[in-house]
């Protein structure tokens, strides 16, 4: 069966009767949760069946922002509670090797708990490089400020994900970590030059250019095209993202309802397109908005299809792992990087 190039979220804990008709008649190539969608394990687990189910899809992703920290939508008291990033990039100032350790080992326990419920991607790494004076937006969200040791740390969580058979998705490509701006309610523009840009911001994602799914930033970057966000520029996903940074997996925007796009709901999800992502993003369960960005959202085909195919083909069977032992060696690495901090 085709599917249409967008993600999807849902309102509830179960479908209403209108998103059953709308996934079965648009036909939605994935679905995203959030904490509005998350009260128990077994409750998770038949929502995210019934989602595959109603979509006659069984392999159908499934998507969710489990970072830890301030981004976790599944948490206490059915599910534990993981660092920040900005913790594994401490300890790694400390020990390079411990800090690459504990980033793999918590990406490895949240595969596990994720892989449980039968969600099959998480919305990590993250390879922004955060500068002093931007939004806490990101924040501790961050590995850090320095682009290999950004770089490297997002390699581990992305092999402790992989390992635990969920696929990463690469944000922001190419960049949120200088936006002054929260583009939930705001476009932020970043002004430096694009020589620095390549340097820092664009530099974090070269290394992990062959993950198999990148999510965009809502970010102008005027060195590039100071007209438009990179999730609508055809400039900065050609020669930017594409080309300098070399990503060719799959490419989806961030939440096309957020307010740092301009236009309708309908007017945001073409210019997507145009410029280049392979598949739009709509998170906020609002079922009016689902049916205009489903509106304007062409079948999955082309190229687009073929990296559709191609990240949904690398997930991997979970290795052997002992969850116990991986959360007692993680919290002792923890303790360790506050005991360094304090």
């Amino acid at each position: 069966m085709t599917t249409r190039a967008f993600i999807t979220g849902v309102s509830r804990t179960e479908l209403t009767a209108a998103e059953r008709e709308f996934i079965r008649a648009d036909r939605p190539w994935g679905f995203i949760l959030f904490k509005r969608n998350i009260e128990t394990p077994a409750q998770v687990t038949a929502l995210v069946a019934e989602l595959r189910s109603v979509a006659d899809a069984p392999d159908a992703p499934v998507l969710i922002d489990q970072e830890g920290g301030r981004v976790q939508r599944l948490g206490p008291p059915h599910w534990p509670i993981y660092p920040p990033g900005a913790v594994f990039g401490a300890l790694y100032d400390a020990d390079s090797a411990l800090g690459l350790t504990a980033a793999r080992l918590s990406a490895r326990l949240i595969a596990a708990d994720l892989a449980d419920l039968g969600i099959t991607v998480d919305c990590l790494p993250l390879a922004d490089v955060p500068v002093l004076g931007a939004d806490a937006v990101i924040g501790n969200r961050a590995y850090g400020t320095a682009p290999d040791k950004v770089a490297a740390i997002a390699r581990a969580v992305t092999d402790g994900l992989e390992q635990g058979g969920i696929l990463p998705v690469l944000k922001h490509i190419p960049g949120h970590g200088r936006a002054t701006a929260d583009t939930h309610f705001k476009l932020p523009t970043v002004d430096a030059p694009r020589d620095e840009l390549e340097r820092t911001d664009f530099a974090a994602f070269k290394p992990l250019a062959d993950l198999p799914m990148a999510m965009t930033a809502h970010v102008v970057f005027s060195a590039v095209d100071p007209a438009h966000p990179a999730t609508t520029s055809a400039t900065m996903i050609a020669q930017v993202i594409r080309h300098a940074i070399g990503f060719q997996g799959l490419l989806m925007s961030d939440d096309v309802s957020m307010n740092a796009l301009a236009g309708n709901l309908a007017e945001r999800t073409r210019a997507i397109f145009a410029a280049g992502c392979d598949m739009a993003l709509h998170c906020n369960g609002n079922i009016e908005e689902m049916r205009d960005v489903a509106s304007q959202t062409p079948e999955l085909s082309g190229l687009a299809l073929k990296r559709a195919n191609t990240a949904l083909a690398a997930r991997k069977a979970p290795q052997p792992f002992d969850r116990a032992a991986a959360r007692a060696e993680l919290d002792g690495l923890i303790a360790r990087a506050n005991t360094a901090s304090a």
